[in-house]
């Protein structure tokens, strides 16, 4: 599974998965200054249940952690991944 980085406008940004033109996963974030927004995850009922949102927020971390970025979560996926794993500690604002 690729997943694309892409600057949507505006200081948002996000991890999309797309497959034949159709998006069926995105996690999406605002960046405000060096603290990343997330503020929604999509997945599509195709892939659900296959762990997408967990690789889509898992890039997001990667790319909080190579910009020197932390993550803020707004999302309920986000804010739910948060609370039950200790593996994003180090990017949490």
């Amino acid at each position: 599974m690729e997943l694309q980085l892409k600057e949507l406008g505006n200081d948002v940004y996000a991890y999309q998965y797309i497959q034949e033109g159709e998006r069926l996963g995105e996690i999406t974030w605002t960046l405000l200054g060096d603290v990343m927004v997330m503020d929604h995850t999509y997945v599509s009922d195709k892939l659900r249940g296959q762990g997408v949102a967990k690789k889509l927020l898992d890039s997001a971390a990667s790319y909080a952690r190579e910009q020197e970025l932390k993550m803020e979560p707004v999302c309920s996926y986000v804010v739910a991944a948060f609370s039950k794993s200790d593996e994003y500690d180090d990017v949490k604002a």
